[in-house]
């Protein structure tokens, strides 16, 4: 919906209508999903980004399985059933810094720009953005599973187990967006978005427990990993996996979840609207 003013000077002349946008929750929503869409086209004009964000974590099934099994386990077997949730989200997780470098360079190529002189909801751009790459994602999780399947590794919840544990490590990857949102309308070049997510990503991931048990940990390791988020989601995701009890696990999930998307998603559109 949409209000035409005409402004008239002293002088008697009508000046040209100018168009004001009212902007609803529901037109947020068809333009946001408008731009989901655009967002969704880059992957059949850019094929080598899905190439980037699937061979990597292949990779790491493969290496961390087969290399580390034996030695970590006794049985590479017994390790690829612990990690394989574990590299699932892992490689969401670190695929989510995809998000701030692909705003920042669309704001320094002016597209976002051209974004603002249009009567579309100012968060729009931002939301069509991270659901687009939240489907990136889900192919993700969908190649590690495939392989992982290849190589044995048959979870005991079956499909229903496998449905919960990628929407657990989805709604997570969508908490973790806004943050990379921010630090994307935040740092000025790809290339430092690139390198301030990582710094924070690997201790993340890493200390959490994604490839050791918590209980082998040093003390100050296992507090650390105990309260780490990444930590909470991998424990939801092997336990749905597994069909066992995962309560507490993902009531954790959901509260960081909330508390990340609460800080986060206004901060990174205050920050879009300063920057855009």
């Amino acid at each position: 919906m949409s209000a035409v003013d005409t402004a008239e000077p002293a002088g008697g002349t009508a000046t040209a209508p100018v168009v004001t946008a009212r902007i609803t929750p529901l037109s947020t929503v068809q333009h946001g999903a408008l731009l989901t869409w655009r967002s969704l086209l880059k992957i059949k004009r850019n094929p080598e980004e899905v190439l980037g964000l699937t061979f990597m974590p292949l990779m790491f099934v493969a290496l961390f399985v087969f290399v580390f099994g034996e030695a970590m386990m006794g049985d590479w077997r017994a390790y690829r059933d612990l990690i394989t949730p574990g590299i699932i989200a892992q490689s969401v997780i670190f695929a989510t810094i995809g998000t701030g470098v692909a705003l920042n360079t669309d704001i320094e190529k002016g597209i976002f720009d051209r974004f603002r002189s249009l009567p579309i909801a100012r968060s729009a751009p931002l939301i069509g953005a991270i659901l687009g790459d939240l489907v990136r994602y889900l192919l993700t999780v969908i190649m590690v599973m495939l392989v992982a399947v290849v190589i044995g590794y048959r979870p005991e919840g079956g499909v229903p187990g496998l449905l919960a544990a990628t929407a657990v490590v989805m709604v997570f990857a969508f908490a973790l967006c806004w943050l990379s949102a921010f630090m994307g309308m935040l740092l000025r070049t790809p290339m430092a978005v690139n390198i301030f997510g990582s710094v924070w990503m690997f201790p993340l991931t890493f200390g959490s427990s994604a490839f050791v048990p918590t209980d082998q940990m040093p003390g100050f390791m296992q507090t650390f990993a105990e309260v780490n988020p990444v930590t909470h989601v991998i424990n939801a995701m092997r336990e749905l996996l597994a069909a066992e009890p995962a309560g507490e696990s993902l009531l954790w999930v959901a509260i960081w979840t909330a508390m990340i998307t609460a800080v986060f998603f206004p901060l990174a559109t205050r920050a879009y609207r300063r920057r855009a």
